[in-house]
């Protein structure tokens, strides 16, 4: 029985694969118009990254203002969007990391110390949104950070993890690379005759 475990050669593109989740949550995050949203009926306010959007009660039609017009909104959107292409950056060395044979474990402890600035740009970007918004844009009704917002932190939170992963990963060099024998248990002699 094969057990697939941290120390698995086979399982090594489980870091890249989790690096591509977190890219495809951020390309979500980045393109949602869900970091804003009305709580509930009638449903008159919503915003993305980019802008800000409105509409009265009866109105079906969106009056939207941009974001960028204001320091706070470039400033968030600038932070969230460089740790997003340092992610894909991280991303593509984390697949050349791998795909050799005879693998850099300092490449991959730096691949690990990037994804920590990935980390930092995006909670900055992340705490900026919400804190300046609720501060320079009238609310109207009740309004609740919402989908895409959500899947910024989720984004952030696996590339966290990702970057301990990467940065602890050399700690298991042996066993990744399949350098270390596996234990072989054996009984007794007295309880296993046919070794004798």
């Amino acid at each position: 029985m094969v057990v697939c475990g941290l120390a698995c050669w086979r399982c090594r593109w489980l870091l890249p694969l989790l690096l591509g989740l977190a890219i495809i949550m951020g390309i979500i995050a980045l393109a949602g118009r869900g970091w804003l949203e009305s709580e509930s009926e009638p449903y008159v306010q919503q915003a993305s990254l980019w802008e800000s959007c409105t509409r009265g009660e009866d109105d079906l039609n969106w009056n939207c203002e941009s974001l960028m017009d204001y320091g706070w909104g470039r400033a968030a959107a600038a932070t969230y969007l460089v740790g997003f292409v340092i992610l894909v950056i991280c991303f593509a060395l984390a697949v050349i990391a791998f795909s050799i044979e005879i693998l850099r474990f300092n490449f991959v402890r730096g691949i690990g110390g990037l994804l920590f600035v990935v980390a930092a740009f995006q909670i900055i970007g992340l705490v900026i949104y919400p804190v300046k918004f609720t501060e320079d844009i009238p609310l109207t009704g009740d309004n609740m950070f919402s989908w895409a917002y959500g899947f910024g932190w989720a984004s952030t939170v696996v590339v966290i993890g990702c970057a301990f992963f990467f940065c602890c990963l050399p700690n298991w060099e042996d066993e990744v690379l399949g350098n270390i024998k596996p234990p072989c248990y054996y009984s007794s002699p007295e309880r296993a005759p046919y070794l004798n």
